[in-house]
């Protein structure tokens, strides 16, 4: 039997493990108590489907294109095969439209491929402003065009690069690209920050890195890269989760042990300017039993949705292809048809009756936000009453 990959430190003594403080964008949590109205209409629907078919996303992640120009060995969705397909913007202009009107509050562009290689997405993006919905980039910064700095920028929420290494060896291997791509990246980050810092846009720029064997010992290289050289607002280090469908097993079983003494090592790194959200949160959830956690998904098919570079309009991005969540398709139907369909309200008594959720994936996407609603249920906790 192959032997798990891990990830062990000495555990050390000599500071305090880093604060939750420094992650001001609560990226290691959630941030669904901010809508308390939306939280409010999930309560009344229940098992109420005339009443849930109506409560709409408040966040949304989009695949403008499926082709990706890196094979990253972590890859989760390499099993969709990175289809050379994409949103056609005459198409998706109204569909963005319809989402704003419906109460979308949020698109991240990103997806199964990577979001900057289509050509029109500061169009969309423009859109999305225009339509009153807040948008995010998830990139490997490798493309970064003039026309996205001029256009796309001014309206973005926050930029996150995908860079999982401190040298351009360990990227080049990790990513399954040249080694040049992580120049690439560092100078595309650095044009995106000066364009921001020029122009005072209020875009976060930030950076992102799985905790992997390849590269735990570049972790502090790496942030010190984000802060001096590049001038980003935040590093994110996080664990590695196994996708249900990828392909790809070489971090099947990855376990996080005795963090302590890479988070305090990171932590050192923090300034009034810059901060690593190192992810110990997420680290320590990996060990528990998926029945520990909550006995269902309550996340899905209502906060959040996903849409393909097809157009495909699925509830979770962790079952994506199967056709169980697939809810209908944009080049098809309005949004509206989709969300109040007969394939959602299919998926809406499947969760609710059949999903067993052992069989999902770890820390998924949407963990934090199921604990919270877990924790919502009156009926899990005695004398609500008495505040």
């Amino acid at each position: 039997m192959k032997s798990s990959p891990a990830i062990s430190l000495n555990r050390s003594t000599a500071s305090p493990a880093p604060t939750p403080a420094t992650d001001r964008f609560a990226i290691d949590s959630h941030k669904l108590i901010y809508h308390p109205h939306r939280v409010a209409q999930w309560l009344d629907a229940r098992d109420n489907w005339d009443a849930a078919r109506s409560v709409y996303p408040v966040y949304v992640e989009m695949s403008p294109v499926g082709a990706c120009n890196h094979r990253c060995k972590f890859c989760a969705v390499d099993y969709i095969g990175y289809q050379a397909k994409r949103l056609d913007l005459e198409q998706i202009t109204p569909r963005l439209q319809e989402m704003g009107q419906l109460g979308v509050k949020s698109i991240m562009f990103a997806g199964e491929g990577e979001p900057l290689l289509h050509k029109q997405l500061p169009e969309m993006i423009e859109v999305c402003a225009d339509s009153g919905i807040d948008t995010a980039i998830t990139s490997n910064a490798t493309v970064v065009s003039d026309k996205f700095l001029d256009r796309a920028l001014p309206h973005v929420s926050w930029f996150k690069a995908s860079v999982n290494a401190g040298s351009a060896d360990t990227y080049a291997d990790i990513h399954q690209t040249r080694a040049d791509d992580f120049h690439k990246a560092i100078a595309n980050l650095q044009r995106l920050v000066e364009r921001r810092n020029r122009h005072g846009y209020r875009c976060t720029l930030g950076a992102q890195s799985l905790l992997l064997p390849e590269n735990r010992h570049e972790m502090v290289e790496l942030a010190r890269l984000c802060r001096d050289d590049i001038g980003l607002d935040y590093l994110v280090v996080k664990p590695y989760s196994q996708h249900l469908f990828s392909n790809t097993h070489t971090y099947e079983g990855m376990t996080y042990e005795d963090m302590d003494q890479l988070a305090n090592e990171l932590a050192a790194e923090n300034r009034d300017n810059f901060s690593v959200v190192f992810r110990g949160n997420t680290m320590r959830k990996l060990g528990e039993q998926q029945e520990q956690r909550y006995p269902r998904c309550s996340a899905t098919p209502f906060f959040w949705a996903y849409v393909m570079a097809d157009g495909s309009v699925y509830g979770c991005s962790a079952y994506l292809t199967d056709q169980r969540f697939n809810y209908g398709n944009l080049n098809e139907q309005s949004f509206e048809a989709i969300w109040q369909g007969e394939k959602r309200e299919a998926n809406f008594h499947h969760v609710r009756d059949q999903l067993d959720i052992r069989e999902c994936r770890t820390n998924c996407r949407m963990d934090e936000i199921n604990r919270y609603l877990h924790a919502l249920d009156a009926n899990n906790v005695e004398h609500v009453n008495f505040i």
